[in-house]
């Protein structure tokens, strides 16, 4: 079923507005009934308000235990946040590579290796080493 765009911005936004109060168990019961809904992870993970980004990796590491066969689902919406011109943003995105432990994207946490943020460096390279470390 395809949602409007006033829709899409709606469920983004209620996602977020429950991640950030804590009602991380709705979500994850969300993203195990519709799988649809991890086209969101991307606009998660660049939300301004820090308790949805720590919810989202908490999210992902749920699901990654729970669901492992669905989260690289969320990868194509990841990738383009490591171009992100925050290096927090950056950096979230990479440590949730790092969850997923896909490791047909340690090309693009390659690309990260020389980040002018030492953070995202280090977090790229614990990253990498988590996915090779389960390859």
């Amino acid at each position: 079923m395809k949602h409007s765009d006033t829709e899409v911005q709606e469920l983004k936004k209620m996602i977020a507005d429950y991640m950030e109060n804590g009602f991380l168990e709705n979500i994850i019961d969300m993203f195990k009934q519709d799988r649809g809904l991890y086209e969101h992870i991307g606009d998660l993970l660049i939300d301004e308000r820090m308790r949805v980004r720590i919810g989202t990796a908490a999210l992902m590491e749920t699901l990654k235990k729970d669901e492992p066969e669905n989260i690289s689902a969320a990868i194509p919406y990841i990738l383009p946040v490591l171009k992100n011109k925050n290096p927090v943003y950056r950096g979230d995105a990479a440590y949730i590579l790092g969850i997923i432990g896909n490791p047909e994207e340690i090309p693009f946490l390659e690309e990260m290796a020389d980040d002018e943020d030492s953070e995202v460096r280090q977090i790229v390279r614990e990253a990498m080493e988590e996915i090779l470390s389960k390859s």
